[in-house]
């Protein structure tokens, strides 16, 4: 069958987002030599590098563990309650980075009653490791749920009735029809929560400034030592990047087909 021509337009409008949203990435790979740049990085960034990810390996763990059956439970329920959670679970979304950390802080500060709390049972969130897990997980917590009930939802329910009329428990159904199908939304939504964990500036930045995290250190790079270095640490974000979104699109790849 022969292939639909496209108009001129829709070519365009593509290439035009390509280029607006990869140029700004190629110009900082091609401002630094990578021989130069993965020194600096390794001299700056290495300490900061340790930091973001094991905070932001564990935010995504604590986000897919509780996401992913979370979003196989709203999959499942009426679409008045299912709307309702999702918009819960977006706010955290669409707030500004520095609002979120304020709002962790007044939750989760010594002077707040919870932190309190748990400042004296040996758990401080301020300017704490587990303060830049804390603050990672509000601003991506989210992805892994929204994907995992966007995945769920759009399989075939006939599936799931199949099993249970041969008797599978729903967690049978769960971990053996519903989460193999619909495993390569998921490992997206994962990758895209680790990303924005790892990225996140503003609300790490308000609960825990020290230890110092990959975006912080680049903030203090770009104003202790000026742009060159900033860069560098810029060009580890890309490599960062690519190696996650690589990952997730052969993962995809290789549940799809």
């Amino acid at each position: 069958m022969r292939r639909a021509s496209l108009g001129p337009i829709f070519f365009f409008a593509a290439l035009l987002l390509l280029v607006g949203l990869t140029a700004p990435v190629a110009a900082v790979v091609a401002a630094l030599p990578p021989g130069e740049a993965m020194r600096t990085f390794a001299r700056v960034g290495a300490g900061a590098l340790r930091i973001s990810l094991i905070a932001s390996t564990g935010a995504t763990l604590v986000a897919t563990f509780l996401g992913v059956p979370a979003g196989y439970y709203l999959s499942r329920r009426p679409a008045r309650l299912r709307g309702a959670a999702l918009f819960a679970l977006a706010l955290p979304l669409a707030f500004p980075p520095v609002a979120s950390g304020l709002m962790l802080i007044y939750l989760l500060g010594t002077n707040s009653p919870l932190g309190a709390w748990l400042s004296v049972h040996g758990l401080t969130v301020p300017d704490s490791l587990l303060g830049v897990g804390v603050a990672e997980f509000f601003v991506s917590g989210s992805f892994v749920a929204i994907a995992a009930t966007a995945a769920f939802g759009a399989m075939n329910p006939i599936y799931g009735d199949a099993a249970r009329t041969l008797g599978a428990s729903e967690w049978r159904i769960f971990s053996r029809v519903a989460l193999p199908a619909a495993a390569g939304s998921i490992g997206a939504g994962i990758a895209f929560a680790w990303l924005r964990a790892v990225g996140e500036y503003g609300a790490t930045s308000i609960v825990a400034f020290h230890p110092t995290s990959l975006p912080v250190a680049l903030y203090v790079a770009l104003s202790a030592s000026g742009v060159r270095e900033a860069l560098a640490l810029c060009y580890g974000f890309v490599i960062l990047a690519a190696i996650v979104l690589a990952a997730a699109w052969i993962l995809r790849r290789g549940v799809v087909h």
